[in-house]
């Protein structure tokens, strides 16, 4: 089976099941529950590695976010799936987890990290100038857990999108809060979407 046959079989499977997502805030846990596993295992079968995130149901429908976990070698299999998307009613599909704003207390693990209270400064990267280097100071910065770390990089990831957050970043390395960040050259972590931003129209130039 080539590529755009399990493209094709994702979306029947997904159309022939649409009644039941429509309506998956109705069912009962345990359906519930089958019917999203199963829908894990239809986009597993179609590339192993991406996951998808259901959106809350508003009065204009549902979100259908799906992401490549920042394995950008998977990318092109996200945009694929959503460019052969059908177009249903009720439904957005979306490729890439997107930007969620700033102000924003992210929980991974144990722990919890709140952009209010973090900054970030630019790092150079000689090897890689279209790459951003990143130093973030964060509360527990001397933490080389992976586990935290992979909370910082989550963080980062809400604040800028999962695209320019595995495009973009290069290098990050996590430091304690100084007492004056802003006098060591920080900035508050919030600014960061509009840091990339400009980075990226200067790469461009």
């Amino acid at each position: 089976m080539n590529n755009m046959e399990k493209v094709e079989k994702f979306w029947q499977w997904f159309q022939d099941h649409n009644e039941q997502l429509i309506a998956l805030g109705d069912l009962q846990d345990k359906e519930r529950t089958s019917l999203l596993d199963t829908l894990q295992r239809q986009l597993t079968a179609y590339c192993d590695g991406l996951v998808f995130e259901m959106g809350e149901a508003t009065a204009n429908g549902r979100t259908l976010t799906f992401s490549a976990e920042g394995d950008t070698d998977l990318f092109r299999y996200v945009v694929e799936l959503v460019d052969n998307a059908p177009d249903l009613d009720w439904w957005e599909f979306v490729a890439f987890k997107q930007p969620m704003g700033t102000e924003l207390k992210v929980r991974f693990d144990r722990y919890l990290f709140d952009t209010r209270k973090m900054h970030f400064m630019q790092l150079e990267c000689d090897e890689e100038p279209d790459m951003l280097g990143l130093r973030i100071a964060v509360e527990g910065g001397e933490n080389q857990e992976e586990d935290f770390q992979v909370g910082v990089y989550v963080t980062l990831e809400a604040l800028i999108g999962e695209f320019d957050c595995a495009t973009l970043v290069g290098y990050m390395e996590t430091v304690p809060v100084p007492a004056e960040p802003f006098k060591e050259g920080f900035n508050p972590l919030d600014d960061l979407p509009r840091f990339v931003e400009w980075f990226k129209k200067k790469r461009d130039e």
